[in-house]
């Protein structure tokens, strides 16, 4: 047997015993906890997107600051900050013609640095 053969049934269950019916639908209706956490996850799931939260996570910056930093285009940046500011996890303020943008709360500095030490944990 290959080790991928051998792999793939190592994940069976070798006796089936199926939950009663209300444990199924109590674990059914729980799923709504979760629902629109994917959304989130797909727009950390782009590097750009994370690097701008976290040095969102260090200091309030403007358009102009995290395009600099970054060495992209104002349009870009503007365009993932949009799609952070839609799932709200950044905000903005106006002052004059500057717009600032930061972390729209300490939740998303926690997600940043629960995913860097699971990723630490890793090497």
């Amino acid at each position: 047997m290959s080790v991928a053969a051998s792999r793939s049934t190592t994940d069976l269950c070798e006796i089936y015993q199926p939950l009663s019916q209300e444990a199924k639908l109590d674990l059914r209706g729980r799923l709504i906890e979760v629902a629109g956490l994917s959304e989130i996850f797909k727009v950390l799931s782009d590097e750009t997107r994370t690097e701008l939260l976290y040095l969102l996570s260090l200091k309030e910056m403007c358009v102009c600051d995290l395009a600099d930093v970054m060495e992209m285009s104002m349009p870009a940046i503007s365009h993932h900050l949009r799609l952070l500011k839609a799932l709200r996890l950044v905000k903005y303020r106006k002052a004059g013609k500057q717009v600032y943008y930061s972390l729209a709360d300490d939740h998303i500095v926690g997600l940043i640095n629960r995913a860097q030490e699971h990723f630490e944990e890793e090497r």
